[in-house]
């Protein structure tokens, strides 16, 4: 899991990323799991979902802990058919990090921000491995993403 981290630490010195990488004991895989692990609340946290359209382009949706996503909204947002979830294997195909770990940042995709994120001063996202996070800004992690805002929770 050190190497997951290591990248993602060297992704975000090599672009100036503002953010400060953590690395705990234990598991930060869940919402839950990560907000004990941080010592904070789940309102803190930001989850990436990760989705496939009818052409395998990842699409990454990042909203609030405690929120869904509505893959209908993405689809209609991107004028195209509904999106699949992706395995916990496309996940680390695609973005080179395992599920319960992958960032916000730093592998392609096309990456979606809920508004409701936006509105918080800091938040917490996958640090790389499921023993890490990375704390940054809103405004930060769509700089690093290119994210578009767009409403998709439930």
């Amino acid at each position: 899991m050190e190497e997951y981290e290591h990248k993602l630490k060297q992704f975000m010195a090599d672009h100036r990323i503002n953010g400060e990488h953590l690395s705990f004991k234990q598991s930060c895989h869940s919402v839950e799991d990560a907000a004990k692990a941080a010592n904070c609340t789940t309102e803190d946290f930001v989850k990436n979902i990760c989705m496939f359209d009818e052409k395998n382009n990842l699409i990454v949706a990042i909203v609030k802990g405690e929120d869904r996503v509505s893959t209908t909204q993405v689809g209609k947002h991107l004028n195209i058919d509904r999106p699949r979830t992706a395995t916990a294997a496309e996940i680390l195909e695609k973005t080179g990090y395992p599920c319960g770990g992958t960032p916000s940042f730093g592998y392609t995709a096309y990456f979606l921000i809920d508004p409701k994120v936006m509105e918080k001063t800091t938040v917490y996202t996958g640090g790389g491995s499921e023993n890490s996070l990375v704390r940054i800004s809103p405004q930060e992690m769509q700089k690093a993403n290119g994210a578009q805002v767009v409403k998709m929770r439930k």
